[in-house]
């Protein structure tokens, strides 16, 4: 028989998907420390162009060509996904619920992010693969409407996760696929300096109606999430994807739920209630079976 084991391509692409995910562990918490003192507005999009400002400096310093080409709407659709929509909506979202139900609902990226793949590369999974990825889809749902007050108690804030969840399973798939002809740094430093225009322009508006004022603490968060959590972790996040396969490397991410959920508890002092357990093992069970599932059948 063959062997089935991964080789020495496939542990490096899930040792720097690891690290990558080590990075983004922190983001959802951290984010609710920053929005206590900051404009959610300001965080989203700020963080933004602070990453764009370095991620212009190790562009030129480096002198990396230009993309060509249909490679700028793809990078249109990588900065939408993740510069943008992710960033933002879970900025919002993150004033009025905890990290670990953002950390819950987020298990379901994934799974999405196989989805997007599959439809992107015009994939054919069996049907275990869709039920899968809807039982874990509903799993969420049910555990956000019962810590939103009951069955159909889901917020505004819940409908902002699931939409962050979606923008960055898009940006992620494509990102990986586009990393393989660009380059793992180079493709979100350009998808940053491609979106800088339009998130400066929020930032401004954010700081024009809403003066910052924080603490310490808080700008030491949002300085992470500019640096590490927009910038740096996708360096390995992305260099992981590259490397793939995708569907392989994307199943790391199911220790991002966990690890944000530690986090949250041990920086923010959040309960670990037995619904944000049940949830989150319900999800990231769901989502890890679905993946491998995607996984056997390619």
């Amino acid at each position: 028989m063959p062997d089935s084991r991964p080789g020495p391509i496939a542990r490096s692409g899930l040792v720097w998907g690891f690290v990558g995910v080590l990075a983004f562990s922190f983001t959802v918490p951290l984010t609710r420390v920053a929005v206590a003192g900051l404009d959610p507005l300001l965080i989203g999009a700020g963080r933004a162009v602070v990453a764009a400002v370095l991620a212009a400096l190790a562009l030129v310093i480096t002198r990396q060509p230009l993309p060509r080409g249909r490679q700028w709407l793809r990078l249109a659709v990588i900065a939408a996904g993740v510069v943008a929509g992710f960033p933002l909506l879970t900025s919002f979202a993150l004033v009025n619920v905890p990290a670990s139900h953002g950390a819950v609902v987020i298990a379901l990226l994934p799974a999405t992010t196989a989805i997007v793949a599959v439809i992107r590369g015009k994939e054919h999974p069996p049907p275990a693969f869709w039920v899968l990825a809807a039982i874990g889809a509903v799993a969420a749902v049910v555990f956000a409407s019962i810590q939103g007050g009951g069955f159909g108690g889901l917020h505004l804030a819940d409908l902002l996760l699931f939409g962050a969840v979606v923008a960055a399973a898009i940006g992620y798939a494509e990102g990986g696929m586009l990393s393989r002809e660009l380059g793992s740094w180079q493709t979100v430093s350009w998808a940053l300096v491609l979106a800088s225009p339009f998130m400066a322009a929020l930032t401004a508006l954010s700081a024009a109606s809403r003066p910052p004022s924080a603490t310490p603490v808080e700008w030491a968060a949002f300085a992470y999430l500019a640096a590490v959590s927009m910038f740096l972790g996708f360096f390995a996040w992305y260099r992981g994807l590259a490397i793939g396969p995708i569907a392989q490397v994307s199943q790391v991410q199911l220790v991002q739920p966990v690890l944000s959920i530690v986090w949250a508890a041990l920086l923010l002092g959040e309960p670990l209630t037995l619904p944000t357990v049940l949830g989150g093992a319900a999800v990231i069970l769901c989502a890890g079976v679905a993946v491998r599932v995607r996984l056997r059948a390619a």
